[in-house]
């Protein structure tokens, strides 16, 4: 590392802002099924992760379904690529049950075991590593905690689903008040349902984007990344959205690095596909990465994929994205 090397913390305020960088991020994350069963062994798989591999920043991805369990889903681990667990059950079933949920504990059951494996790994990778915790927005724990009934209730009874959903916020924000002290730098939000495919633009108007606002203006933290799932995302709402990043499928849906940066006036987290990451070649991984740099001048970019990268990615790809940007 040359004597001008920026630190971890700076280069990413820096991209957040559109300062000068002495080179793009770069950060891949992954789910860590089995061990994210456990929070000792969810902590020291991120550490591994981290050391291993350096990257500008370390985004902690507990299980899919932690922030619903302690509703009652009950959800395991049964084999996948992609390292999420399948979900066995839906708790809300008819609309008068989205009326039953409570506003959870943040310090117990799987909410409080996520929140002593992150405070484990801030402590372990110490303030230089900027640590990301994954929350799921209210809408995309709705989706889980319902299944198929949630469109039907959104769009038939409206006012329960729209209950609902305040329980579900006022949770999500107890917990982000619960994870101030553990050291992170901020939330890496994942705003799911926000596309054409699902919702309609003013159905995610009404019922995601006012919650999602509320939570990510609460967040503090000084850098909090917006994660855009699905493919032909409503980009310019979410373009809107207080982040000093945003991560998208830009390889898989669009809009592109290109498109994308001249929407959003933060870091764009993408460049590259993680079917290339996960089933190509390392010099297919590279050649994404150089078109990425070249898409944003090398300025605000964090190299990433659009989504987790898979458990099983030839170690070989993901070596080739961390050269990427020391090119």
């Amino acid at each position: 590392m040359s004597s001008s090397a920026l630190s971890k913390r700076q280069r990413l305020q820096n991209l957040a802002t559109g300062q000068p960088v002495d080179r793009p991020a770069v950060a891949l994350w992954r789910h860590f099924p089995g061990d994210d069963a456990r929070p000792d062994d969810l902590a020291a798989a991120h550490i591994w992760w981290q050391r291993t591999f350096d990257w500008d920043l370390l985004k902690v991805t507990p299980s899919s379904s932690y922030c619903i369990q302690d509703w009652g889903v009950q959800a395991a681990w049964q084999g996948g690529d992609e390292g999420t667990w399948t979900y066995r059950n839906t708790v809300i079933q008819q609309p008068k049950d989205w009326a039953r949920l409570a506003v959870l504990d943040p310090s117990a059951g799987a909410l409080g075991q996520a929140r002593q494996a992150v405070a484990a790994v801030c402590q372990a990778v110490g303030p230089d590593v900027p640590v990301l915790m994954t929350i799921f927005s209210p809408l995309a724990q709705a989706k889980n905690l319902a299944g198929p009934n949630l469109l039907p209730h959104l769009r038939q009874h409206p006012d329960a689903v729209l209950a609902g959903l305040e329980t579900i916020a006022q949770s999500v924000l107890r917990y982000v008040d619960a994870l101030a002290d553990t050291g992170i730098a901020g939330l890496f939000y994942a705003v799911q349902l926000a596309d054409p495919s699902r919702l309609s633009r003013a159905e995610y108007q009404q019922f995601g984007q006012p919650l999602d606002l509320r939570i990510l203006h609460a967040a503090g933290g000084w850098f909090n990344m917006l994660h855009a799932h699905g493919l032909g995302v409503y980009f310019d709402l979410l373009a809107g959205y207080p982040v000093q990043a945003l991560n998208w499928h830009d390889r898989e849906g669009g809009p592109s690095l290109t498109q994308g940066g001249a929407l959003f006036s933060g870091a764009l987290s993408g460049g590259l596909d993680r079917r290339t990451v996960h089933l190509a070649a390392p010099a297919d991984v590279q050649r994404e990465g150089a078109d990425a740099r070249q898409q944003t001048a090398g300025q605000r970019l964090i190299l990433s994929t659009g989504c987790v990268s898979m458990t099983n990615a030839p170690l070989s790809n993901l070596w080739a994205a961390r050269r990427c940007v020391e090119a």
